[in-house]
């Protein structure tokens, strides 16, 4: 029952939630164990104390006593170790386990959610959220639960030694955690406060970093940075004051507590006053205090930080309740053809991005996708990889309905090179690697040949070997998007989509790398978006859009012959490369 409250509460493991309360236990059996001294204390109290109020003197026996501290400190070493391992040592499995499954879950979202998401959010969640979470689970909850525990097992014994003393002893602590209670809204709004400003710091900072070209250029710096110190002053002023929020319930809990021993001292002089307890039996009580309290104030404090963390636990379960995009995973295809039937699409419910879109595009030809900015091509292009689904009408390869089928199996078939191309802080050869992980070195050297990558990589000091820094900072442009395409020579799918490959390359690169390509789309059905007329010269079939609408489809004879959009566009370029300075 626990555990099971324990998983849904926390977004813990099965495994997690037992180790929890392992942890729990002996964190409380700690403390116990913690107060096993006062019994010596008591002893020699009352070996010192009883001849001076009349007692008998009694010798003691210096051996026992050494067994008895040996014998205490073997209970302590014991319950402290085990209480190390399943509050520390489980804890960070569990960590690594919830970063994993996070990662697993995003893994499998659709590709459309990275589209909709802040990626620094995402980023912030698996990184610093479990990173805090991790000290909860290891210090804050086993902490506060076992305190509470071993001070309700305390307070029982106490109460059968003397419970008027006890209840003196002892009736400050639910005061104290009340307290915190009813500043819980207080400090979960601090939190949720800072988190947010954290996010757009965040963001500002890494907009920053990725901008920094364009802020020299313009001069800009002062006006950005002028904004991004009032962004981190904001954050620091939202933390105090959370922090603010926070500890205002601890201090004053934490004074509460030490009206417990006034009061244990005064009802304690009363009682003894009146001949009803010994001086003896208010001196252990004052003792008792000492180790009653000082978990019950590291309680407050790690109540304190749950409250905080409470928003970090529901980003983290907002993550694993995502649903997860399925689809089957065993269908044939009747061919490659990739076919658009009355499809109509919009983002989040805006205005239709893709209206009524009908073609097909068929295998051994290459089907180009042209029209102003903005007129839907790369849409169009991502629905034919099922990044996103159509909000109507179906997308179809080899006449299976994409929504169908499973994102994962379906991206075997395709050999996708973007515009915007991302490589990895690792070698050459292991970005080009990436497009067929178990191909072997000469493999991935002939599809860097093929790509016009082998000429600048030979210059490089270390070859193929070269660590080209995070995504590929060392290379230009132009030698980023050959890799990309000699990914794609390497993955040799059945359906290729180019989104401006070649838009970094010059005229002599692109010529060569369109021969390669030449060679890599035979009888494979080919998407093509660009902007050049001379990238789709060769094209079998042109989709003219225009505002998300097909204007026109046919041959480019067809089309130029129509005297429609393509052929203002052609003509339109024609000029542009006449212009001169």
């Amino acid at each position: 029952m626990l555990s099971e409250y324990f998983t849904k509460r926390f977004g813990l493991t099965k495994a997690g939630s037992d180790n929890l309360i392992k942890g729990i236990v002996y964190t409380a059996l700690q403390n116990i164990s913690f107060m096993f001294p006062v019994g010596l204390y008591a002893l020699l109290l009352y070996m010192w104390i009883g001849p001076l109020m009349g007692g008998e003197i009694v010798d003691p026996n210096l051996g026992m006593f050494i067994v008895a501290i040996l014998i205490i400190l073997g209970i302590i070493f014991v319950f402290s170790w085990k209480q190390y391992h399943f509050v520390y040592n489980t804890t960070y499995v569990e960590s690594e386990n919830r970063r994993i499954n996070l990662g697993e879950n995003l893994r499998k979202l659709p590709l459309s959610f990275f589209e909709k998401r802040d990626l620094a959010d995402l980023t912030s969640t698996i990184m610093n959220d479990c990173t805090d979470l991790e000290h909860v689970f290891s210090h804050a909850i086993p902490q506060l639960l076992g305190s509470i525990v071993s001070l309700i097992l305390v307070a029982i014994g106490l109460l059968i030694f003397d419970w008027r003393l006890a209840i003196a002893l002892l009736w400050v602590v639910p005061v104290a955690f009340g307290i915190m209670y009813v500043s819980r809204n207080l400090v979960q709004k601090g939190s949720e406060i800072v988190m947010g400003d954290l996010l757009e710091c965040g963001d500002s900072m890494q907009e920053c970093i990725e901008s920094i070209r364009d802020l020299k250029s313009y001069n800009y710096e002062d006006e950005y940075l002028s904004k991004l110190s009032g962004l981190t002053s904001r954050v620091e002023k939202s933390r105090i004051k959370s922090e603010l929020m926070a500890s205002a319930g601890v201090i004053t809990g934490n004074v509460v507590l030490k009206m417990g021993i006034v009061s244990v001292i005064l009802a304690g002089s009363y009682l003894i006053m009146n001949g009803q307890i010994s001086i003896y039996t208010l001196l252990i009580f004052l003792i008792a205090s000492a180790s009653i309290y000082a978990p019950v104030e590291n309680g407050l404090m790690f109540l304190s930080e749950i409250l905080m963390m409470d928003i970090k636990i529901d980003r983290t379960k907002e993550i694993e309740s995502l649903v997860v995009e399925g689809g089957l995973t065993d269908y044939a295809l009747d061919g490659y053809d990739v076919e658009f039937k009355n499809v109509d699409f919009n983002y989040d419910d805006l205005k239709d991005v893709l209206t009524d879109i009908n073609f097909t595009a068929r295998q051994g030809e290459v089907t180009a996708l042209v029209g102003p900015s903005g007129g839907g091509k790369s849409t169009v292009s991502k629905l034919a990889a099922r990044f996103w689904d159509p909000v109507s009408g179906t997308v179809s390869l080899g006449g299976q309905d994409l929504s169908r089928l499973d994102s994962e199996k379906l991206l075997e078939n395709f050999s996708i090179v973007f515009q915007d191309v991302i490589l990895f802080n690792n070698s050459i050869m292991e970005n080009i690697r990436v497009g067929r992980k178990d191909a072997t070195d000469e493999e991935v050297i002939e599809a860097a040949k093929l790509a016009e990558c082998d000429e600048f990589v030979q210059k490089l000091p270390g070859g193929y070997d070269t660590n080209i820094g995070e995504n590929g900072e060392l290379l230009s442009g132009g030698q980023r998007q050959r890799i990309s395409i000699a990914r794609a020579l390497l993955k040799d799918a059945n359906v290729i989509l180019l989104d401006e490959a070649t838009s970094f390359l010059d005229v002599e690169n692109e010529t060569k790398i369109q021969k390669a390509l030449s060679q890599l789309i035979k009888n494979k059905t080919v998407i093509i978006i660009a902007h050049r007329m001379r990238t789709i010269a060769n094209a079998d079939k042109i989709v003219v859009l225009d505002d998300g609408k097909i204007a026109e489809q046919g041959s480019p004879e067809e089309l130029i012959a129509c005297d429609g959009l393509f052929k203002r566009m052609v003509e339109l370029q024609k000029l542009s490369g006449e212009w001169e300075i």
